[in-house]
């Protein structure tokens, strides 16, 4: 099976850096009309790469976004008056899934066996979680029980198995918590010490955003009745 097969396309765009890997990517799914997830940022030339992909495919339903970091939604409306129609949650193809965490209006769009999944589950390596970790956990465990084809992220490649990755996600955030959880037992407090601790592999320039995923350990460990002094 292939993205074409199934009916989708993937324009990538040019702003790779260490959070958004080989860049943001834009999916424009279906025909007659087809519909775009997540515009992407507002790069002239990515804008016009959508808008060719687009009519190709004989023109276009609606856009839609995952979320709403720049990164996702900046050529939204540049993308929205370009092609004369709106931008919504929801619609067309899709069902909706609400997975936050990464974000707090994060969702995942269902087309068939495909799901955009944003920046809730990358093509390789992890996200980071900024809150309402339970939360997300649960929506990964919802995604892993859908007959899925395909993830289409919103960096990195495609993924085709869909319940390795969903699983090696559950995983990982499961061995964050483990470590934590050690790191604490033992006595140790303070950010930067339970980050040395738990997310000792972390590269320096994505540090910041471990924090970020710290914090919303802590705030899970809470909800759970995890006492931290």
């Amino acid at each position: 099976m292939t993205l074409d097969e199934l009916g989708i396309a993937r324009v990538r765009a040019e702003n790779p850096s260490p959070l958004t890997l080989t860049g943001t990517n834009t999916w424009v799914v279906g025909r007659d009309p087809a519909w775009v997830v997540d515009p992407g940022p507002a790069l002239p030339a990515h804008v016009d790469a959508v808008a060719a992909e687009v009519a190709a495919r004989g023109g276009a339903g609606g856009i839609v976004t995952t979320h709403s970091h720049a990164d996702h939604v900046e050529a939204a409306p540049a993308l929205s008056e370009r092609l004369g129609v709106p931008v919504t949650r929801g619609g067309g193809p899709f069902e909706v899934y609400e997975v936050p965490g990464h974000a707090d209006d994060h969702v995942v769009y269902i087309a068939g066996r495909a799901a955009f999944t944003g920046d809730a589950v990358l093509g390789q390596g992890s996200v980071f979680v900024s809150g309402r970790l339970n939360e997300y956990l649960a929506g990964l465990r919802r995604l892993r029980e859908l007959d899925l084809a395909v993830l289409c992220p919103g960096h990195g490649d495609e993924v085709w198995d869909a319940v390795a990755k969903l699983d090696e996600y559950l995983a990982h955030r499961a061995d964050r918590e483990r470590m934590l959880t050690a790191a604490l037992d033992a006595g140790i407090r303070g950010e930067e010490a339970l980050l040395d601790a738990a997310w000792a592999d972390a590269p320096a320039a994505v540090r910041p955003f471990a924090a970020v995923s710290l914090r919303a350990h802590l705030e899970k460990l809470r909800e759970d009745g995890y006492a931290i002094d």
